[in-house]
């Protein structure tokens, strides 16, 4: 790609191929310029048709491929230290965006130099594309969704490679130190819930909480989360 863009978006994938044309169709049909931003796909060693379905997209994306699974936090610094954009914002493959999500966010932090970063609200959807609740991005916070200027992540030290869990959690608690995340009321992001997701696997989320806690003296979970988790 020749054109220097605003936004770079990171998308990790490993053995997503029911779902990663879904999630770069929607990246491509937004309302932002075509020039003002890139879409980098890092694919994490998949075994899957994974990278026949990337191929599908080669004139439109930006591929990287580990050739052995590094795991989740490494391909997104991997995609973030390739990314030529001042603002940074990941989705994951098995979720999608609304048509304005990369116009509105990136909108929002040009207006607004003294915000660092901002989360939209999302709908929480099923495999069939159902919708099953509309979430407030504060109270149930996720990984993907939120757009950041670039330097502030960098300046963060970007993902913690040790944490294969609650990644998002590490590398906010330390974002947070030093740099605001604003709160755009609007369901811009699509969070599919499905058999496959890595946060069903109870024992290694727990693990790398009470590593959280351990590192930083917190889990970096929101109130309402943390006290949905003392009920159950």
């Amino acid at each position: 790609m020749n054109f220097k863009p605003l936004v770079s978006v990171i998308v990790p994938v490993f053995n997503q191929e029911r779902f990663i044309g879904r999630c770069l169709r929607s990246l491509l049909n937004q309302t932002l310029a075509r020039d003002q931003y890139e879409i980098i796909v890092i694919d994490d060693g998949s075994a899957d048709r994974t990278p026949y379905a990337l191929e599908l997209f080669h004139d439109a994306i930006v591929p990287l491929r580990n050739e052995r699974n590094l795991g989740l936090p490494a391909s997104l610094n991997r995609g973030i230290r390739a990314a030529r954009g001042d603002f940074i914002v990941r989705v994951d493959s098995d979720d999608y965006v609304n048509a304005n999500f990369l116009n509105i966010l990136h909108f929002f932090l040009d207006q607004n130099p003294l915000h660092d970063a901002v989360a939209c609200d999302y709908l929480l959807v099923d495999d069939h594309e159902q919708v099953l609740e509309r979430v407030n991005c504060m109270d149930e916070p996720i990984a993907c969704g939120i757009m950041f200027r670039k330097a502030h992540l960098m300046e963060t030290g970007l993902y913690d490679e040790s944490f294969h869990r609650h990644e998002e959690r590490e590398l906010r608690i330390r974002f947070e130190q030093k740099h605001h995340i604003a709160r755009l009321e609007l369901p811009l992001y699509r969070y599919r819930r499905h058999d496959h997701n890595i946060t069903n696997d109870l024992d290694a989320m727990e693990l790398h909480r009470q590593r959280l806690i351990s590192k930083h003296g917190v889990d970096g979970s929101s109130a309402r989360a943390a006290e949905r988790r003392s009920m159950q």
